[in-house]
């Protein structure tokens, strides 16, 4: 038989637009605090939609080495490297000093790649000509660069992989990174996931399909997951990495560990006119490899980015898999806080699952005023709750289709 190694997270690193580090991302998650506000990062007055989460006073220059250059990065590979630094910190192993073992995978999600490079040089082009592009833009808009930046920092032992598959793309990221500790082909892994899709053809890309809320007077509470009044989501940005490892080396070095990875599972909808069908058996297909029961989940942190038709979808998705249980177990989103940040929503979600089952409380659903009939489940409306969690479900749907689904457990140490 082969031996099935037990995946754990032993460090997390966040740049959220509700907060930088940990602790200031779970605090705002439990006491409701919005990070979305209007864009700042370009002059976004003649869009309808003029709000976004941006990660706030974040300076590069503060996280990544001068020899780098992160001012030729990309954004979100500067969060990215960020995240990584900052996850590598909280596992207890010094970015200064690392020792990891060969092979390290380091696999990053990324949704909607370097759009503020691309943008830039497609200016340059426009106003200057096509000579006059940076000679740095062909690598900085690579979608493997934010994995790239990871792994030439870490060293000849590292492997990078980069994962697109929509707002899906993080949390695969660290599935197919825990995937690689559970079969022995490695003992530890970075993952994670990482989006700047706040440029002005991103942006106005989203506005025009409908996904990103015209609230503009009051950013704060636009962002309104399963509420009635929810007219769309918000779109923001940010990057979540973990620090991934076999339970045995965590344990063996004494490693403060937050949760383990025990199912997942990756569908898409089965056809165009069956929207929702993908989380359905994404959900099923993670109980299955979790060897968990529906009744046996604690809590679930549903993806509700906050648009009238995809938060009803998934509604009714853990309907139909959890069935009369649906309407016991606590479902929450957090996006009403953190916005939509594409790639990094699961591991957002991921982070937060970790705190919840560190601290034993449910993250509200912030925002939540007007009950919707079509979304009538336990959405935990707008203050923690504490209560036991000891498994936690994670959905993430993207565009096109794709959903994902994580089932992560508390872990006993005897």
């Amino acid at each position: 038989m082969i031996k099935r190694n037990r995946v754990v997270i032993t460090g997390m690193g966040i740049l959220a637009p509700n907060g930088i580090g940990v602790e200031p991302f779970w605090e705002s998650i439990l006491a409701g605090r919005s990070g979305i506000g209007p864009i700042t990062l370009f002059d976004a007055s003649e869009l309808k939609s003029r709000i976004a989460g941006e990660v706030k006073g974040f300076d590069p220059l503060e996280y990544i080495e001068p020899e780098l250059k992160p001012k030729r990065m990309a954004r979100h590979t500067q969060l990215a490297y960020a995240a990584t630094m900052m996850a590598l910190k909280d596992a207890g192993l010094d970015p200064l000093k690392l020792e990891l073992p060969s092979p390290t995978p380091v696999v990053i999600g990324v949704s909607m790649n370097s759009m503020d490079v691309l943008e830039r040089a497609l200016h340059a082009v426009r106003d200057t000509g096509p000579n006059r592009v940076a000679p740095t833009t062909s690598v900085a808009s690579m979608p493997q660069a934010p994995a790239n930046v990871v792994a030439d920092r870490i060293g000849a032992c590292a492997n990078a992989a980069t994962v697109t598959s929509a707002c899906p793309s993080g949390l695969d990221g660290v599935a197919d990174a825990a995937a690689m500790i559970r079969l022995g082909e490695a003992e530890i892994a970075i993952a994670g996931g990482t989006d700047a899709p706040i440029t002005p053809l991103v942006m106005a890309s989203f506005i025009a399909s409908g996904l990103s809320s015209y609230r503009n007077g009051e950013p704060e509470t636009a962002s309104r997951p399963f509420d009635l009044c929810r007219d769309s989501g918000v779109i923001s940005e940010g990057a979540a990495i973990f620090i991934l490892e076999n339970l045995e080396r965590a344990t063996a070095r004494g490693a403060r560990i937050y949760l383990e990875i025990c199912g997942y599972g990756k569908r898409r909808d089965r056809d165009a006119t069956r929207a929702g069908s993908g989380l359905e058996d994404s959900m099923t297909l993670a109980l299955a490899n979790a060897g968990a029961e529906a009744a046996e989940i604690d809590y679930i942190s549903a993806y509700g980015p906050g648009h009238p038709i995809l938060d009803a979808v998934e509604v009714d998705a853990i309907r139909k898999v959890f069935g009369d249980y649906a309407y016991s177990v606590p479902v929450s989103s957090i996006k009403g806080v953190t916005g939509n940040p594409l790639a990094a929503a699961g591991p957002f979600q991921l982070a937060s699952c970790a705190l919840s089952i560190r601290d034993q409380v449910i993250a509200p659903t912030a925002n939540y005023e007007v009950e919707d009939p079509d979304c009538d489940l336990d959405f935990v409306p707008n203050r923690a709750r504490k209560t036991k969690v000891d498994c936690a479900l994670i959905n993430v749907r993207g565009l096109g289709g794709s959903a994902s689904t994580m089932i992560v457990n508390r872990v006993e140490l005897n």
